[in-house]
């Protein structure tokens, strides 16, 4: 026979902290509800929980470990409680704190930036560890973001003297010898991306100056042919659009005291039918060298919308080979 419903307390000590928990208008209270169909409501500083008996010990681990989180100072966002019962459901042994408290940097909005799923772990850790780092999966899954706040990290602790982002400025339907503009202005939408991820990591006056002194650059990825870049955090994005002597010709241009991390999703190439994704080439022409490190994210880990995740496995069921 199935569970019965039940219905019981769960004490958060201190209001600040059901407040905390709970987010504005209850907004992550009703997340959970969603996410585990059990009932939460609130008296003084605890919470009334309704719903099946396995739910609710879900969601009683849930509780305390954010109870834990908030006691550190850290501030939840909807998306912290979306991320935190997935990694809950993935593995109830799980310790949030050693994802959330593994900062990154802290953003100009004051968001503590962090992994959020096993694999961002990983991630994070190839790129303290690692020279070169290839962060390869599909959208939304925060390889660029967590290499920009890495970069941006590193640049703050002057353990690295510029960063370097690029992009291949790979052409979808319109010529950029037709666009309007000198040739900044005509790559500068392929860039759009990294600047806006800048920006987010610090204020944009800040940023604006770092750009204007060279500290932080912003180029395609051709730019980057003949250079040396020694004591620099060198960013290559949406690698998959790079050809095989593209990817070769970056990579080389690494230096002393540098370090590089290349991101892309091998499964979205706008390449020329026909041309293979450097991207590709790189991951198994390099596999098992030493300080070269591949990280492979998934639909898991994808920490934008949670229709997102939906949409990425659709397309995968979609273009499945029956």
């Amino acid at each position: 026979m199935a569970d019965q419903p039940e219905s019981r307390p769960f004490d958060l000590v201190t209001l600040e902290k059901f407040r905390a928990i709970a987010g504005g208008q209850n907004e992550h209270f009703k997340l959970i509800t969603r996410r585990t169909g059990v009932q939460l409501g609130g008296r003084g500083a605890t919470v009334i929980l309704s719903g099946q008996p396995a739910q609710m010990r879900f969601v009683e681990t849930l509780l305390a470990q954010l109870a834990d989180l908030v006691a550190t100072g850290y501030q939840l966002y909807p998306e912290d409680i979306d991320q935190a019962m997935r990694l809950l459901s993935a593995d109830a042994s799980t310790k949030l704190r050693d994802y959330f408290l593994d900062t990154v940097i802290v953003s100009a909005s004051h968001r503590h930036i962090a992994p959020k799923s096993p694999a961002q772990k990983k991630y994070i850790e190839a790129i303290r560890n690692q020279d070169i780092v290839f962060g390869v999966g599909p959208a939304g899954t925060g390889k660029t973001y967590l290499a920009m706040g890495m970069a941006v990290a590193a640049l703050m602790e002057r353990k690295v003297k510029r960063i370097v982002l690029c992009r291949p400025a790979v052409e979808a339907g319109e010529k950029l010898g037709f666009l309007p503009g000198d040739i900044a202005e005509k790559v500068n939408p392929y860039l759009r991306p990294l600047y806006d991820a800048l920006h987010d990591m610090m204020d944009f006056e800040r940023a604006r100056q770092l750009v204007e002194r060279g500290t932080v650059e912003v180029a395609p990825l051709a730019f980057m042919r003949g250079r040396t870049l020694n004591d620099a955090f060198v960013i290559l994005d949406e690698a998959q659009n790079a050809t095989g002597d593209q990817m070769k010709m970056f990579l080389t241009r690494l230096g002393y005291s540098s370090k590089a991390v290349v991101t892309g999703d091998i499964t979205q190439t706008d390449l020329p039918a026909g041309r293979t994704s450097g991207l590709a080439d790189a991951q198994r022409i390099l596999a098992g060298i030493d300080g070269i490190s591949f990280c492979q994210f998934s639909d898991l880990d994808v920490v934008r919308h949670p229709l997102v995740q939906e949409v990425i496995r659709a397309y995968q069921r979609a273009t499945r080979v029956p």
